[in-house]
Protein backbone atom coordinates (compact mmCIF):
# COMPACT_ATOMS: atom_id res chain seq x y z
CA UNK A 1 0.00 0.00 0.00
CA UNK A 2 2.55 2.86 0.48
CA UNK A 3 3.80 2.22 -3.16
CA UNK A 4 0.48 3.07 -4.61
CA UNK A 5 0.64 5.95 -1.92
CA UNK A 6 4.11 7.30 -3.28
CA UNK A 7 3.27 6.42 -6.90
CA UNK A 8 0.13 7.65 -8.03
CA UNK A 9 0.14 11.41 -8.93
CA UNK A 10 -2.73 13.90 -9.02
CA UNK A 11 -2.06 13.16 -12.97
CA UNK A 12 -2.54 9.71 -12.95
CA UNK A 13 -6.50 10.66 -12.28
CA UNK A 14 -6.76 12.81 -14.53
CA UNK A 15 -5.45 10.63 -17.41
CA UNK A 16 -7.58 7.60 -15.70
CA UNK A 17 -10.92 9.97 -16.14
CA UNK A 18 -9.88 10.63 -19.79
CA UNK A 19 -9.72 7.45 -20.66
CA UNK A 20 -12.86 6.55 -19.01
CA UNK A 21 -14.82 9.30 -21.12
CA UNK A 22 -12.94 8.31 -24.19
CA UNK A 23 -14.26 4.69 -23.40
CA UNK A 24 -18.17 6.46 -23.89
CA UNK A 25 -17.87 6.37 -27.57
CA UNK A 26 -16.99 3.25 -27.53
CA UNK A 27 -19.53 2.31 -24.86
CA UNK A 28 -23.11 4.04 -25.75
CA UNK A 29 -24.69 3.76 -22.64
CA UNK A 30 -24.02 7.44 -21.34
CA UNK A 31 -22.34 6.04 -18.03
CA UNK A 32 -18.92 5.63 -18.24
CA UNK A 33 -18.93 9.98 -18.53
CA UNK A 34 -19.96 9.55 -14.95
CA UNK A 35 -16.63 7.37 -14.01
CA UNK A 36 -14.40 9.76 -15.53
CA UNK A 37 -15.61 12.89 -14.14
CA UNK A 38 -15.05 11.68 -11.01
CA UNK A 39 -11.73 10.44 -11.74
CA UNK A 40 -11.09 13.95 -12.84
CA UNK A 41 -12.64 15.39 -9.95
CA UNK A 42 -9.77 13.03 -7.83
CA UNK A 43 -7.24 13.99 -9.77
CA UNK A 44 -7.88 17.67 -9.16
CA UNK A 45 -8.67 17.17 -5.24
CA UNK A 46 -5.23 15.51 -5.20
CA UNK A 47 -3.51 18.25 -7.09
CA UNK A 48 -4.50 20.15 -3.91
CA UNK A 49 -4.77 18.20 -1.45
CA UNK A 50 -2.49 15.30 -0.26
CA UNK A 51 -4.46 11.63 0.70
CA UNK A 52 -3.81 8.17 1.10
CA UNK A 53 -5.02 6.05 -1.89
CA UNK A 54 -7.82 4.07 -0.38
CA UNK A 55 -9.28 7.87 0.58
CA UNK A 56 -8.95 8.77 -3.28
CA UNK A 57 -10.85 5.32 -3.97
CA UNK A 58 -13.39 6.45 -1.17
CA UNK A 59 -14.19 9.75 -3.05
CA UNK A 60 -14.09 8.05 -6.41
CA UNK A 61 -16.69 5.79 -5.87
CA UNK A 62 -19.00 8.07 -4.10
CA UNK A 63 -18.56 10.70 -6.75
CA UNK A 64 -19.39 8.11 -9.09
CA UNK A 65 -22.33 6.94 -6.89
CA UNK A 66 -23.67 10.36 -6.39
CA UNK A 67 -23.05 11.42 -10.49
CA UNK A 68 -24.99 8.43 -11.48
CA UNK A 69 -27.91 8.98 -9.31
CA UNK A 70 -28.39 12.14 -10.46
CA UNK A 71 -28.04 11.74 -14.15
CA UNK A 72 -31.11 8.97 -13.78
CA UNK A 73 -33.00 10.32 -11.11
CA UNK A 74 -33.52 13.95 -12.80
CA UNK A 75 -31.35 14.62 -16.46
CA UNK A 76 -32.26 11.24 -18.16
CA UNK A 77 -36.28 10.87 -17.57
CA UNK A 78 -36.15 14.59 -19.11
CA UNK A 79 -34.23 13.90 -21.94
CA UNK A 80 -36.78 10.27 -22.18
CA UNK A 81 -39.65 13.00 -22.82
CA UNK A 82 -37.75 14.62 -26.22
CA UNK A 83 -37.30 11.37 -28.10
CA UNK A 84 -39.20 10.24 -31.43
CA UNK A 85 -41.84 8.46 -29.65
CA UNK A 86 -44.43 11.12 -30.03
CA UNK A 87 -43.52 11.56 -33.72
CA UNK A 88 -43.19 7.94 -35.02
CA UNK A 89 -46.97 8.32 -36.00
CA UNK A 90 -46.36 11.13 -38.43
CA UNK A 91 -42.82 9.40 -39.89
CA UNK A 92 -45.12 6.42 -40.66
CA UNK A 93 -48.33 7.40 -42.20
CA UNK A 94 -47.56 7.90 -45.63
CA UNK A 95 -44.57 5.69 -46.67
CA UNK A 96 -44.70 3.36 -49.47
CA UNK A 97 -43.21 -0.51 -48.73
CA UNK A 98 -43.48 -3.93 -50.17
CA UNK A 99 -45.25 -7.15 -48.57
CA UNK A 100 -42.66 -9.44 -48.16
CA UNK A 101 -44.86 -11.99 -46.24
CA UNK A 102 -48.43 -12.47 -45.97
CA UNK A 103 -50.05 -14.25 -42.89
CA UNK A 104 -53.60 -15.69 -42.01
CA UNK A 105 -56.42 -12.60 -41.35
CA UNK A 106 -54.52 -9.46 -43.06
CA UNK A 107 -51.60 -9.80 -41.10
CA UNK A 108 -48.00 -10.31 -42.75
CA UNK A 109 -44.58 -8.40 -42.86
CA UNK A 110 -43.69 -5.47 -45.16
CA UNK A 111 -40.03 -3.91 -45.78
CA UNK A 112 -39.70 -0.08 -46.14
CA UNK A 113 -36.82 0.83 -48.62
CA UNK A 114 -35.68 3.20 -46.53
CA UNK A 115 -35.71 1.97 -42.59
CA UNK A 116 -38.08 4.16 -41.15
CA UNK A 117 -37.57 4.53 -37.33
CA UNK A 118 -34.21 2.75 -37.57
CA UNK A 119 -36.23 -0.63 -38.96
CA UNK A 120 -36.77 -1.07 -42.29
CA UNK A 121 -39.15 -4.45 -41.51
CA UNK A 122 -42.44 -3.84 -40.19
CA UNK A 123 -45.29 -6.20 -39.56
CA UNK A 124 -49.15 -5.31 -41.00
CA UNK A 125 -52.54 -5.09 -40.91
CA UNK A 126 -54.29 -4.78 -43.87
CA UNK A 127 -58.32 -5.08 -44.45
CA UNK A 128 -58.17 -6.04 -48.11
CA UNK A 129 -56.58 -8.96 -49.86
CA UNK A 130 -52.65 -8.60 -50.33
CA UNK A 131 -50.15 -10.79 -51.95
CA UNK A 132 -46.45 -10.86 -51.93
CA UNK A 133 -44.63 -8.21 -54.23
CA UNK A 134 -47.67 -6.17 -53.54
CA UNK A 135 -47.17 -2.18 -52.98
CA UNK A 136 -48.88 -0.81 -49.65
CA UNK A 137 -48.90 2.87 -48.03
CA UNK A 138 -49.12 2.85 -44.25
CA UNK A 139 -52.87 4.65 -43.17
CA UNK A 140 -52.59 4.13 -39.70
CA UNK A 141 -49.89 2.96 -36.54
CA UNK A 142 -51.50 0.20 -34.52
CA UNK A 143 -49.31 -0.52 -31.38
CA UNK A 144 -46.18 -2.21 -32.91
CA UNK A 145 -47.79 -2.57 -36.39
CA UNK A 146 -48.95 -0.86 -39.12
CA UNK A 147 -52.54 -0.73 -41.00
CA UNK A 148 -51.98 -0.74 -44.96
CA UNK A 149 -53.89 0.12 -48.11
CA UNK A 150 -52.76 -1.48 -51.40
CA UNK A 151 -54.58 1.70 -53.00
CA UNK A 152 -52.21 4.47 -54.26
CA UNK A 153 -52.42 7.15 -51.06
CA UNK A 154 -54.90 10.40 -51.58
CA UNK A 155 -52.84 13.63 -53.38
CA UNK A 156 -51.08 11.29 -55.90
Amino acid sequence: MDWLNTHIAYWHWLVFGLLLVITEIFVPSFVMIWFGASAVAVGLILAVIEMPVSVQLLIWAALSVFDLFIWFKFVHPKMKDRSLSGMSREQLIGQEGMVIKVGQDGHGTMRFPVPVLGNDEWSFICRGMVSVGDKVYVEELSGNSVIVKVQQPRGE
